[in-house]
């Protein structure tokens, strides 16, 4: 039996209706929990850079939840004038989304890591030991590279200048070249690094060849082989990051409330 080819247009128009639907009621009913899964992967790479979790090690979500709530606080703050906000949930906080918002964001001037605005507000960590003593302040950084937007975290010792660790879980690089952002070999060579120099400027960069050992050289790292471009990115993405434009006031006010 055929069909007329209105009814075909009709019954196409109602089985496309019918699967809109269901695509949003699944949308809405899985959101808090896509909102959830994403928490615990941040909180996931936050635990690994603050050593508080080995990379490659499975732990359900409650796990991941319980150790870092025992160990890391997260705070928003307004980067402009680097005060915490409180009215903020830094759990449920989408900086990605707030920077990408015209009204949650501003231009961003010129820079090396193509950043092409600032979200007002973004989150950081504070990561305390056994005791409570302030162990690590774990803030987020992104930068273009050579084929992708990089995304990770660096954290810094107590006094805001040493560097205990950097990581970019995310990103498309070529692997073998740029795609070394994530060897653990390459992101062993920042501890013990320092970001700032003695007039207070960022100084830390990624350079062509091999850097010296973190007491000859604490402002250079060694150079992904092959990977300029990449390179280039890192060293943009710190600079924009740690400076005016990023946690610059945010650091500055940390810096004032410990004394230092």
């Amino acid at each position: 039996m055929q069909h007329s080819s209105r009814y075909i247009v009709l019954f196409a128009l109602a089985v496309c209706g019918v699967c809109s639907i269901f695509v949003a009621v699944s949308a809405v009913s899985l959101k808090e929990r896509q909102e959830r899964n994403k928490a615990i992967d941040v909180q996931s790479k936050v635990l690994v850079l603050a050593g508080l979790m080995s990379e490659g090690e499975r732990l359900s979500g409650e796990e991941i939840g319980a150790r870092f709530s025992q160990s890391i606080e997260s705070k928003v703050v307004r980067l402009a004038t680097g005060e915490y906000d409180e009215t903020i949930d830094a759990d449920r906080f989408d900086q990605r989304s707030a920077a990408a918002d015209l009204s949650t964001s501003r231009e961003a001037p010129p820079n090396l890591a193509k950043v092409r605005r600032t979200p007002h507000h973004a989150v950081v960590y504070h990561v305390r030991d056994e005791s409570g003593s302030f162990k690590s302040l774990i803030l987020p950084i992104q930068g273009q590279g050579l084929w992708s937007t990089l995304y990770g975290f660096i954290a810094l010792a107590p006094d805001a200048n040493g560097i205990q660790g950097i990581t970019f879980y995310e990103h498309g690089e070529t692997p073998g070249l740029g795609g070394e952002v994530d060897n653990p070999r390459w992101k062993s060579l920042w501890i013990g690094r320092k970001a700032f120099g003695e007039s207070g400027e960022v100084e830390i960069e990624v350079k062509k060849g091999t850097a010296g050992k973190p007491e000859d050289d604490p402002y250079r790292v060694d150079g992904l082989s092959g990977a300029t471009i990449t390179s280039r990115g890192v060293t943009g993405t710190l600079k924009f990051w740690l400076g005016e434009y990023g946690f610059g006031s945010y650091l500055n006010q940390f810096r004032a409330e410990r004394g230092i």
